[in-house]
């Protein structure tokens, strides 16, 4: 799920995993897809999330939970990637 701020391109990532996960990375296309450089915080009720400002445009993310790559359920919408799996989309006005 996508909160979107108040200020231009600020979005808040919010992943709730079905099971018990430990932890969780937000990796897209606005961060060259490193797996490790933006580590999600862990709610209480066990979701993830993560603020950030993005740049005017469409981007392509997906969260890496407990080591496994996930797509977004609450996505704005999906499209297929190199590896024939899907990743999520969101789009910055």
């Amino acid at each position: 799920m996508i909160k979107k701020g108040r200020k231009k391109g600020e979005v808040t990532f919010v992943f709730h995993p079905n099971f018990k996960a430990m932890t969780a990375y937000l990796a897209g296309s606005f961060n060259h897809w490193k797996t490790s450089e933006l580590p999600m915080t862990k709610n209480k009720d066990g979701s993830f999330k993560k603020k950030m400002t993005l740049p005017a445009g469409r981007h392509e993310y997906k969260f890496i939970v407990d080591g496994n790559w996930m797509n977004d359920p609450e996505a704005e919408g999906n499209v297929v990637n190199p590896y024939g799996t899907l990743n999520s989309v969101i789009t910055i006005k």
